[in-house]
């Protein structure tokens, strides 16, 4: 394989514990499957590959491995359900997922090499109490990689590992997205132009950010509320929901040119769902009201009748758009920063000055001290929320960026 210079420089690392945190498509599912491969090259080795789920190792590992291996044409036998391929010379490659109840799947083994991918999301426990063990008797060695995901994780404890210059047997290596040389700057750019500052600084620059203080820092009083009037009555309307049952918030909102103008509130307090559509309509009759529920909507009954809140809002003539499940609390937070200012300044939501409650929330629903969990208990989440199912609906971070794919490679198997 043609490794890129900063590949190059993991792989001829030594160091018996590597950690390797880069940005989004520097190429880090490659390096590990290579080096999974270099280490089963020596007859009678067992290497594992560990993803957060199995689904994961399935979708992410297992077609690229069995493809570099048949190419290399060393493979004598592959195991379909256990994700697992037996080489020529006796050495074995196992794919796991860090999912399972009590880490059940990762124990028992002797392993020769490790590769922990993803590792700021498989918990510590799967390493300190289960993989780790595994190592001593052959005194193996492991890779951990990743993109950073905020401070106070797994990931981020092992790389501070490597910056022990006391400590021989660990070594870290980190590498923005343009560093792996295969998203041109053109991408980059459009990266930083869709992303808010932190987030693109995370996903690209491969830097650990402090999630502390305000959750909505992209948010600015003084640049995003701005007093608007419409010459003539709006058509469509797009309505943010929050179904907590007391109270429930709704955000009211247009769009011109992927900006999102708010231009309206609702909360509602000893409600339900059939009262915030007559209320809806009250104040936008004739108009086509698209909502953008809780995803638990399609379960939740907040009115009498076994009705869920979904199928109240479509029954009522809403067009309703809503995901099958939650997305993650920290992709809906950042899509939400990227439109408030993504990282080129540019500002992308702009609320009426009316809309009292959404704009006291955005500058003070603030983390829990400690963690990177939105503090959920002094109130203000309800109508950031709201709005931020609209938002993550409609402007998702979850992006492709063009990548080059890299060259063919070989390693020579030992007899």
């Amino acid at each position: 394989m043609k490794l890129s210079v900063p590949q190059k420089s993991v792989a001829q690392d030594q160091t018996r514990f590597r950690t390797v945190v880069a940005g989004r498509r520097f190429g880090k599912t490659t390096l590990a499957i290579r080096e999974i491969c270099y280490h089963a090259r020596i007859p009678e080795q067992v290497c594992w590959g560990i993803l957060p789920s199995y689904r994961q190792a399935k979708m992410i590992w297992w077609d690229q491995l069995k493809t570099r291996l048949n190419k290399l044409n060393w493979v004598k036998k592959i195991n379909e359900a256990e994700l697992s391929i037996v080489l020529k010379n006796n050495s074995k490659i196992c794919l796991k997922g860090a999912d399972g109840a009590g880490f059940e799947n990762l124990r028992g083994a002797k392993l020769n090499f490790l590769v922990l991918d993803e590792a700021a999301n498989i918990p510590q426990q799967a390493w300190t109490e289960v993989l780790r063990p595994s190592l001593a008797d052959t005194k193996g060695k492991a890779l951990f990689i990743g993109t950073p995901k905020g401070v106070g994780n797994f990931l981020y404890d092992l790389y501070q590992e490597g910056l022990d210059t006391t400590n021989n047997s660990w070594s870290s290596h980190t590498f923005t997205t343009i560093q792996g040389g295969f998203v041109d700057q053109k991408e980059i750019e459009e990266a930083r132009r869709d992303l808010d500052k932190k987030t693109f600084e995370q996903e690209f620059e491969a830097t650990f950010v402090t999630y502390s203080g305000l959750v909505y820092y992209g948010f600015k009083r003084s640049e995003n509320v701005k007093e608007f009037r419409f010459t003539t009555p709006q058509k469509m309307i797009h309505i943010g929901i929050d179904f907590n049952i007391d109270p429930i918030s709704a955000t009211c909102f247009v769009i011109d040119n992927n900006k999102i103008i708010v231009i309206d509130e609702i909360e509602m307090y000893g409600s339900n769902t059939d009262e915030l559509v007559n209320e809806i309509y009250s104040r936008f009759p004739g108009t086509k009201i698209f909502a953008y529920p809780d995803p638990s909507a399609k379960a939740r009954k907040t009115s009498a009748g076994g009705r869920t809140d979904l199928s109240i809002l479509a029954n009522a003539g809403f067009i309703v758009k809503a995901p099958n499940k939650h997305m993650p609390v920290r992709d809906r937070i950042n899509s939400m920063n990227s439109k408030l200012c993504n990282g080129k300044g540019e500002r992308g939501i702009y609320i009426h000055p009316k809309c009292k409650k959404l704009i006291s929330c955005l500058e003070r629903q603030i983390y829990k001290p400690g963690t990177s969990q939105p503090d959920k208990d002094s109130g203000h989440d309800h109508m950031n929320d709201a709005l931020g199912y609209g938002i993550s609906y409609l402007f998702p971070i979850t992006r492709q960026y063009n990548v080059q794919p890299q060259l063919n490679w070989s390693v020579r198997i030992a007899k």
